[in-house]
């Protein structure tokens, strides 16, 4: 593998193995109560107390290494009051209902849409439907804690709910938000420093909010994968997913557990094999402050003033790579934030962003209000 450059067609999953088989030393982590499976486990209560007598810096450091240099995964004990749980349960089965009643289809990433039932930014339900129990849920001082040991203060939780009922087929195993929601091409666009620091801008995390046994298909994960450099180019081959299906992990875990893990890890939500449990989880995916652009800039109002001059640019005869480097600095290019209720991501991994609507627009050549209406759809769509 190039050190100047990542492509899929020099990944080597001899590579990825290497670093995999590394052991997860457990004098480096002197606050666990464990190391299983070379996952590192802690209990919530000796963690506050530990952060108590030591100081948050100690305790988040130990964390920070256990997520980046160490494997990637660990989990917290007890880190939730099973009755917080309960009322948050109770909130999120009215609004699967809701959805089941309202023919609605949530779709998924990396699953068979319909497999799973999902809430996409259940955050924002929960807190419009029962303010009470979201400041009850979201006052939890692990979520807290792992969140500021990964991203430090200022961090941003976007939440989904995941229900994998009895029979549900696992996801294949992915890397995840950011550089895990563009395919190969796209991902190699980006130098190797960003597949690095893309990890370190999102923190993942599941909430259990039911028992979790093995054969109910708790999260897949693969241990120290995190530290393969391409990985984000890697985990479509076929050798990857055969490596990650023989050396993956699954913790048991009970409700109210939590697992925190980097988005760089190898992971995937598995199989449920039970006939009677639908596993619920509050998949936690948590920024960085220092994802976000410095300056508000309503770039719907520069795509429809600049759109007559690219039209006329274009007529004239200038290079479409011009144009597009124009198209570029003046729409949004990423897909996210969306209201992933009226944007699924059915059909691909991610629905178009504004950029994208703006290069139709222009190879097309549409008519202003055409465009206008487009990009109106685009914010209705995108819209909490």
């Amino acid at each position: 593998m190039s050190a100047d450059w990542f492509t899929a067609d020099e990944c080597r999953v001899e590579d990825l193995a290497e670093i995999c088989a590394g052991p997860t030393p457990r004098d480096e982590y002197p606050g666990a109560t464990a190391i299983e499976q070379r996952a590192v486990v802690y209990d919530a209560a000796a963690l506050r107390e530990r952060t108590a007598r030591l100081g948050g810096h100690a305790v988040m450091g130990e964390l920070a290494h256990a997520l980046g240099e160490g494997p990637g995964v660990i989990a917290v004990r007890g880190a939730f009051d099973p009755g917080v749980i309960d009322r948050a349960t109770e909130v999120f089965v009215e609004m699967i209902a809701d959805q089941h009643a309202a023919g609605v289809d949530a779709g998924d990433h990396y699953a068979k849409p319909g497999a799973n039932d999902r809430i996409w930014n259940a955050l924002e339900k929960l807190a419009l439907r029962a303010p009470d129990v979201f400041v009850d849920y979201y006052a939890n001082d692990m979520v807290a804690l792992g969140a500021r040991a990964w991203l430090g203060p200022g961090y941003q939780i976007a939440s989904q709910i995941n229900v994998v009922n009895p029979g549900g087929e696992a996801q294949m195993p992915h890397r995840d938000y950011h550089l895990g929601f563009f395919t190969d091409d796209q991902a190699e666009h980006f130098a190797p420093h960003i597949h690095r620091l893309s990890p370190a801008l999102t923190l993942q995390g599941g909430v259990a909010h039911s028992d979790m046994p093995i054969e109910s298909g708790p999260t897949m994960l693969l241990p120290h994968s995190q530290k393969y450099g391409p990985g984000f180019l890697a985990w479509r081959r076929d050798d990857v997913k055969a490596y990650f299906a023989q050396h993956c992990i699954q913790l048991p875990l009970a409700k109210g557990d939590i697992v925190f893990f980097n988005p760089a890890v190898l992971h995937a939500a598995g199989t449920n094999h039970t006939p009677d449990v639908r596993r619920m989880a509050n998949l936690l995916q948590i920024s960085s402050p220092f994802g976000r652009a410095m300056e508000t800039i309503d770039r719907d109002a520069m795509a429809l003033t600049i759109y007559p001059v690219l039209l006329a640019r274009s007529e004239a005869g200038t290079n479409d790579e011009a144009l597009q480097r124009a198209i570029d600095a003046a729409a949004e290019g990423y897909a996210f934030p969306t209201n992933l209720d009226r944007d699924p991501p059915i059909g691909g991994l991610a629905p178009d962003a504004e950029a994208v609507t703006l290069r139709h627009a222009l190879d097309e050549r549409w008519s202003l209000d055409r465009l206008e209406s487009a990009l109106a759809a685009h914010a209705e769509r995108r819209r909490t």
